[in-house]
């Protein structure tokens, strides 16, 4: 049981149907329980019904199903659920890592404007770390790899470099545009990207 709940993750929907979360099955099973949502029985692509909690622990399992055992027996673990009273899309920011910002930087060096490709590229701290600079979006530009041995430890500046932008957060999204389906979970393909 433990390792179905480890492994599993529900999607969850706003009341418009819009991705916005994942949750634990236990999380999911919470909600449920107290009319907070409900979950989606989906068998296709035309045939979505939404269960609510009374229903779900009667229903059966299904050969693709994850399903937990309880003292009442085993209960279905849903795909996804859809938050009853939340209409609403949060907004997020990308994480940072080296691939937001090469994309931030349209894969280009951020001192010569060339082109690289991923691994012709590094991340530069334009204030070095060894200087006091911190890993945040103001301080991380993609550099031609060549370019950033070069400016070392130093401000651009005093490598004779400047930078042709300034680096910036982006803007936050919608969740819906970064929550992806990494584990393939076939019910997901009707509400979020692969």
């Amino acid at each position: 049981m433990n390792d179905i709940l480890n492994k599993t993750i529900v999607l969850v929907l706003n009341r418009n149907w819009q991705a916005i979360h994942v949750r634990t099955p236990q999380e999911a099973f919470c909600m449920m329980a107290t009319n907070v949502a409900t979950a989606l029985e989906i068998e296709g692509e035309n045939q979505i019904r939404p269960v609510r909690w009374e229903e779900w622990i009667t229903l059966s399992i299904r050969p693709q199903d994850n399903a937990v055992q309880t003292v009442r027996g085993p209960i279905r673990v849903p795909t996804v659920i859809v938050a009853l009273n939340f209409a609403k899309v949060p907004k997020k920011r990308p994480k940072l890592c080296a691939k937001t910002i090469r994309e931030r930087d349209g894969n280009r060096c951020q001192y010569t404007g060339k082109l690289l490709r991923p691994d012709e590229g590094s991340l530069d701290h334009v204030l070095p770390r060894s200087r006091g600079g911190k890993d945040a979006w103001g301080n991380l530009v993609w550099s031609d790899k060549a370019v950033n041995a070069r400016k070392g430890n130093r401000l651009p500046h005093e490598a004779g470099l400047k930078l042709l932008t300034v680096p910036r957060a982006p803007k936050e999204m919608p969740v819906t545009v970064l929550l992806r389906n990494a584990h393939g979970v076939a019910d997901w393909k009707l509400f979020v990207k692969e």
